[in-house]
């Protein structure tokens, strides 16, 4: 079971990903696939904030900033994964080596390939993105390019996923597999 969950910040995407995640474990392994490198206070105040919401769920976490196939090394397949999220993980992707290389523009190519991998070879996963394209903002040529590298990964996801959700203000929007949705939760 292929999962896509994406947006705004704040909007409950990854409270309800937690739960499809742990109503399709049944009594596999559950793993919550962190991909947040944090480069500050608040990036550590929320990743704080997400151990503790799942402290008591049976996750297991495994830290991934890149290269996310690698999560396969250490996991049982057998498993269902929680991706958290695409956003961190095309960022550290795109810019992780900036003082070196700028800005690397096959990133989405490689995020696209190895998420589908992953999703491919797992048992189930569910892979949380933000939504950023809303606003009518012209922004600088690397923001420019790293939205729209985040909109091709979420669009690739979201034509091979079983279920694909958009959430808003704490509601959830099935645009493919209600059916199979209603059945989970």
């Amino acid at each position: 079971m292929i999962v896509f969950i994406c947006g705004g910040s704040k909007s409950g995407k990854s409270s309800l990903a937690q739960n499809i995640s742990k109503a399709l474990s049944k009594d596999n392994p559950l793993y919550y696939v962190a991909t947040m490198i944090p480069a500050d206070a608040e990036d550590k105040e929320k990743i704080r904030l997400h151990i503790e919401d799942r402290a008591d769920m049976g996750f297991e976490t495994v830290e991934c900033g890149t290269d996310i196939v690698t999560v396969l090394n250490t996991t049982d397949k057998n498993g269902t994964f929680m991706l958290d999220s695409v956003t961190a993980l095309l960022t550290n992707e795109m810019y992780g080596d900036f003082e070196n290389i700028g800005v690397d523009i096959k990133a989405a190519e490689r995020c696209i390939k190895d998420i589908r991998q992953l999703a491919e070879t797992v048992n189930n996963i569910v892979i949380v993105s933000d939504y950023i394209f809303s606003d009518a903002e012209i922004y600088d040529e690397s923001t420019e390019l790293f939205r729209k590298s985040l909109a091709d990964i979420g669009n690739n996801i979201a034509i091979y996923a079983d279920i694909v959700i958009e959430m808003n203000f704490g509601n959830a929007t099935v645009h493919k597999g209600k059916d199979i949705y209603e059945t989970i939760l």
